[in-house]
């Protein structure tokens, strides 16, 4: 792994893989952002480092760290976008009061109980593995008549 002095904070950049985030997008969504430049999606997405550079000792390069989005959702209603932005503002107001804009800061920030709201009205695992069920189901009984 490597080490930065202290002093040394590295860039950030993001690979050209968006394959998750693509998935998690309606095809009314695509179409929405190539013919609307400046149209908005709110998402979740996981971010995963896959390379670094300019950790050697001795080498004239800054270090940067590049980043992969490895999941992502995309809301897919209003009601989950307000979600995510009131949750992006707690974030916010966490990143305020901590005073780590420029910083990695202490650790994870807990919106409040924005995302435990919406995720109260969706789907749990058990109902996704249930109407997973009840879909092989159809498609067996179709293929059998």
């Amino acid at each position: 792994m490597p080490k930065l002095a202290s002093t040394e904070v590295p860039e950030v950049k993001l690979d050209s893989a968006a394959v998750a985030i693509e998935a998690s997008m309606t095809r009314e969504q695509r179409r929405g952002l190539f013919e609307k430049p400046g149209q908005v999606v709110y998402a979740i997405v996981e971010l995963t480092s896959k390379s670094y550079t300019g950790h050697a000792e001795g080498e004239d390069k800054k270090p940067n760290v590049k980043l992969r989005v490895t999941g992502c959702e995309v809301a897919r209603s209003d009601e989950d976008a307000k979600s995510l932005i009131e949750a992006r503002a707690a974030m916010y107001r966490g990143r305020q009061i901590d005073g780590t804009f420029d910083e990695v800061g202490k650790g994870p920030i807990h919106p409040d109980d924005t995302l435990a709201d919406l995720t109260a009205s969706k789907p749990t695992e058990a109902e996704l593995k249930a109407h997973k069920a009840r879909v092989e189901a159809r498609r067996r009984a179709e293929y059998q008549n």
